[in-house]
């Protein structure tokens, strides 16, 4: 007997679970507002029954504290469930359009149909919340879905796959784990949109694969967020937020501040009070910090290590570490870490750090800083510390980022009114609430005739016929 090729049984399985959601997938696209309701308090309910389970998963995987589970997995996912369901019968009512005097007797409106087949990819940093909401947010579209949920949290993608096998028949959603090959075999299929968070790099794989089969995305990327504090900003308070928004989930989130930009005047006390910020919330002294129920861990010795490296990297080019960086290889920890005296030249200012460690840049004035963020690509976060708006309107005119939060950090990505995405590097489309509708959905355009026609302006082309198109031309 000769024995089958693993890959290619996998591929062949992922195809006809394919195959089965397309064929699936018109009776999804008619399914109504209250129909689709009942399946996003599907997931309201199984998520609030299990949410013990969810937390002892993800605590499994990188020792993330409940606390942040619902933080940061949550509380955006149950208010984004709650603000869809509030509003979904709106959304996917007929939109009637303006009608312009050249088009007299018809009448015009938009219909928000289903994209169809969805693959839907997500990272292992908020396993749940970043393929739950993407997930929540495509049925609330009307289209059927495959979700790849990351490798390197497998307690939280387990949990994941028992709950989409307890809500949902295999032609409306399926959900297979693995690794970069089951990723693979997954973007040589013909799905009709694909909603990738991740890299820009492995952005890039995804949108050329999407590209074969002219699929749309949504691409959530990340890229190097900087947190801007100039002279005039609340320090205190500042600090305080900028801890807290960079050692959360141990720094291991996309919209994370991923360098600081401070104006040299207030950068000793902006240091002294992060470091408070720190003890007060992880632990006055090394021992207790590592100790700390509040504080996660790096995913992986993998990600470890190369966090690690960006420190050494940093260290060895002339960079003063100025609070933290110890390590601990056998619990994957690395302690919150601020680093003076960083240049473009070391590592940590070149790609994203996606770990605790906070490198501090020194500038004059803004105009310095702009200099700093205008030469790297667009990032998919911008914090600003200001109280002068002067300052605030300069640095928002000046700068492109996917979002901007003044005078807070994180906060924007629960905001169900406001659009949460990158732009170029950061990220192409946008998701959340109604925003996250319109993604899913194709737009289409309908124009009815309801009386007269444009026979006037058939041929044969008379000169009356001319004169006529003359004044549409001029005037219409």
């Amino acid at each position: 007997m000769i024995a089958q090729d693993p890959q290619t049984d996998q591929k062949a399985t992922i195809r006809a679970a394919f195959d089965r959601l397309r064929q699936g997938a018109q009776a999804m696209a008619l399914t109504t507002a209250a129909e689709r309701i009942e399946r996003l308090k599907r997931l309201q309910t199984w998520i609030e029954a299990n949410k013990i389970t969810l937390y002892k998963a993800m605590y499994a995987d990188f020792r993330k504290p409940s606390a942040e589970v619902d933080l940061g997995e949550m509380v955006g996912l149950m208010s984004e469930l709650r603000y869809m369901i509030k509003h979904l019968k709106q959304w996917m009512r007929p939109q009637r359009v303006p009608t312009p005097l050249s088009m007299v007797g018809t009448s015009g409106y938009l219909k928000y149909e289903p994209k169809g087949v969805v693959l839907i990819i997500a990272p292992w940093n908020y396993p749940f919340d970043l393929l739950i909401g993407p997930l929540a947010t495509a049925i609330a579209a009307g289209n059927v879905c495959m979700l790849k949920p990351s490798e390197l949290t497998p307690h939280t993608s387990a949990v994941m796959k028992q709950m989409i096998a307890d809500l949902f028949s295999p032609d409306e959603v399926v959900l297979f784990e693995g690794d970069a090959d089951t990723a693979q075999a997954m973007l040589e299929l013909p799905f009709n949109h694909i909603f990738f968070t991740g890299s820009p790099a492995l952005g890039k794989i995804v949108m050329t694969a999407a590209a074969k089969h002219l699929a749309s995305v949504t691409l959530e990327l990340g890229g190097k967020s900087p947190f801007v504090v100039d002279e005039t900003a609340n320090i205190v308070k500042a600090a305080e937020i900028l801890a807290w928004a960079k050692f959360f989930n141990n720094g291991q989130t996309c919209i994370a501040p991923d360098y600081l930009l401070v104006h040299e005047s207030v950068k000793i006390p902006l240091i002294n009070e992060v470091k408070n910020a720190v003890d007060r919330m992880y632990g006055p002294d090394a021992a207790t910090r590592a100790a700390s129920e509040s504080y996660a861990r790096i995913v992986n010795p993998r990600h470890f290590q190369r966090v690690k490296g960006l420190i050494e990297n940093a260290v060895a080019k002339g960079a003063t570490v100025r609070m933290g960086g110890r390590t601990n290889a056998d619990d994957n920890y690395i302690e919150p870490t601020m680093i003076d005296g960083v240049t473009d030249e070391m590592t940590i200012m070149q790609d994203e750090i996606f770990g605790p460690l906070l490198p501090v840049v020194s500038v004059k004035n803004l105009d310095e800083a702009l200099r700093h963020i205008n030469s790297r690509e667009k990032p998919l976060a911008l914090y600003l510390h200001s109280r002068k708006q002067k300052n605030i309107d300069y640095v928002m005119d000046r700068t492109s980022a996917g979002d901007t939060v003044i005078n807070d950090a994180l906060i924007h990505f629960t905001h169900a009114e406001l659009p949460f995405g990158g732009v170029n590097n950061s990220g192409i489309g946008s998701y959340h609430g109604y925003f996250g509708f319109q993604e899913l959905s194709h737009r289409r355009g309908v124009l009815r005739r309801d009386f007269g026609t444009m026979k006037f302006l058939f041929p044969p082309y008379t000169n009356r016929v001319k004169t006529i198109m003359g004044w549409l031309v001029k005037y219409f």
